[in-house]
């Protein structure tokens, strides 16, 4: 089969399908794992009550729905660049708005037209796994409040069980394209030296790192917790 390594194809096209068309239920959960079955929950992002959050390629924006329907944020913005992700997150929760906006954009682009907009930030193996985060995270960090908060959830290490990288270095990962052609896309799986150095970098403070243990299965996988925050004024 022909290998297509593309970054304008929309590579998301078949995530989640299977899913959406058998459950379109808010969860009740909002889980940080790899497994999406343990360790802790959104209390991780602080209070959120009447706070503008944003989720940074947010897919079909389940983990967005279960904030705005068992929290209270004044609003939670859905961001992914997937045509196919956004009109399946607008399919499922298009009925939260206004309180939950989806919106069909790279979340690059995104950010940078949000200065200071943001109080939360946060990811789980979104965007900060799949966007050069040495271009994201100043972005995030200008597109939060003084004071405002990151919080992402990414790989500890491969899924096949080698290690993360010890630099700034992406490895291509398996995808398709909506024909179903193989293709790859970049995914950053980096040690937590590397984040918390990235993090220093791009104006962040107070960052920590916590490692949540994997789940048993073929797949299973620890996870990297990582919190942050823009420095106050």
């Amino acid at each position: 089969m022909r290998r297509v390594t593309t970054t304008t194809t929309d590579l998301w096209h078949h995530y989640g399908r299977t899913r959406a068309a058998a459950d379109r239920t808010v969860p009740e959960d909002f889980r940080w794992s790899w497994s999406q079955d343990s360790g802790p929950g959104p209390e991780v992002l602080g209070d959120l009550n009447g706070r503008i959050v944003g989720d940074l390629g947010a897919g079909a924006a389940r983990h967005a729905a279960h904030l705005v329907t068992r929290h209270q944020p004044f609003r939670v913005i859905a961001t992914d660049a997937s045509p196919a992700q956004y009109a399946m997150a607008t399919d499922l929760f298009g009925h939260l708005a206004p309180r939950l906006h989806i919106v069909g954009s790279d979340v690059l682009d995104h950010l940078q037209t949000m200065a200071r907009s943001y109080d939360v930030l946060y990811s789980v193996f979104g965007a900060l796994d799949f966007t050069n985060p040495r271009e994201l995270l100043p972005a995030v960090c200008t597109a939060l409040q003084p004071g405002g908060r990151l919080v992402f959830s990414t790989l500890a290490h491969y899924l096949n069980g080698a290690p993360a990288q010890p630099d700034v270095t992406h490895a291509n990962i398996p995808a398709k394209t909506p024909e179903g052609e193989t293709a790859t896309l970049p995914r950053w799986v980096l040690q937590e030296h590397v984040w918390t150095k990235l993090l220093d970098e791009a104006g962040f403070t107070d960052i920590s790192v916590d490692v949540l243990p994997a789940a048993e299965g073929p797949r299973a996988a620890r996870t990297l917790l990582v919190t942050a925050h823009r420095p106050k004024e």
